[in-house]
């Protein structure tokens, strides 16, 4: 895309614990002149976000509508449960769901796990964000299960986390609305997430083929230069050539040798 084609911004939404710093850098060093304007939403609030206009894309959690929304899974995050430093569970690497039976897990009303059903004993009331759950785990009175990205996102030096391999896991995906075709831009955005080259003709506008008259003229350029390339060669070997035998050389003239005297 040149010139005019090019739109003057490019907005995308991402919602907590998704971090796209990455994706941003390698987007202003191919696309300098679009501006990329991240739009920061909750998870529940980003498929709206997408499906009213708000965004041209963003990095959700899955799942969305696919009757509304266009997505591509990008990766999927390991649960953790987050737990005070001095809990019993940080002897262990990772913690199963049987270990947690006996305690008060938090599930916050904007969980992301989608459970069957939850594990140890329920909270006398469900915080109202992971935020508020986090404050009531370093207050010691209960647990929490979340994406480990979540995990780090709210870190303090009181709590840690480890894996709990059996948990349901959340999926990150880049989405965008749904449409008969893929908005340029999103192609480029979707050949960054994917790694492609600058040089792919997927994920970026292909070069428009050169006019004919340009290319007769390049090769009219061409073979003019080879045909001087060619004439230079043989002035050189011809300057470099050695007089045949019993030729005259320059500066001796018509000049012979005096006899010996006798």
């Amino acid at each position: 895309m040149t010139g005019s084609d090019i739109p003057s911004s490019f907005r995308l939404a991402y919602v907590p614990g998704v971090t796209p710093t990455k994706w941003v850098r390698v987007w202003r060093e191919r696309l300098p002149h679009t501006s990329l304007e991240l739009v920061q939403a909750t998870a529940a609030e980003a498929p709206e976000l997408l499906a009213d206009g708000g965004a041209d894309a963003g990095l959700v959690r899955l799942p969305v509508d696919r009757d509304v929304l266009s997505a591509i899974p990008l990766y999927t995050e390991t649960t953790v449960v987050v737990i005070p430093k001095d809990h019993v569970a940080t002897a262990a690497e990772e913690v199963s769901l049987a270990e947690l039976s006996d305690e008060i897990v938090l599930h916050p009303l904007d969980d992301l796990l989608a459970w069957e059903t939850l594990p140890g004993r329920p909270a006398v009331e469900r915080p109202a964000t992971t935020a508020d759950a986090i404050e009531l785990v370093a207050a010691g009175v209960g647990v929490l299960l979340v994406p480990q990205s979540l995990a780090r996102l709210h870190h303090r030096k009181d709590l840690t986390y480890r894996p709990v391999p059996e948990a349901p896991e959340s999926r990150v995906a880049l989405s965008w609305p749904e449409a008969e075709s893929t908005p340029d831009l999103v192609e480029e955005f979707i050949g960054i997430v994917r790694g492609r080259t600058v040089n792919s003709t997927r994920g970026r506008a292909a070069t428009p083929p050169r006019p004919a008259k340009d290319k007769a003229k390049d090769k009219a350029k061409g073979d003019k230069a080879k045909r001087a390339g060619a004439g230079g060669t043989r002035n050189r070997a011809a300057a470099g050539r050695k007089p045949p035998s019993g030729g005259r050389t320059g500066g001796q003239g018509g000049k012979r040798g005096k006899p010996r005297g006798r």
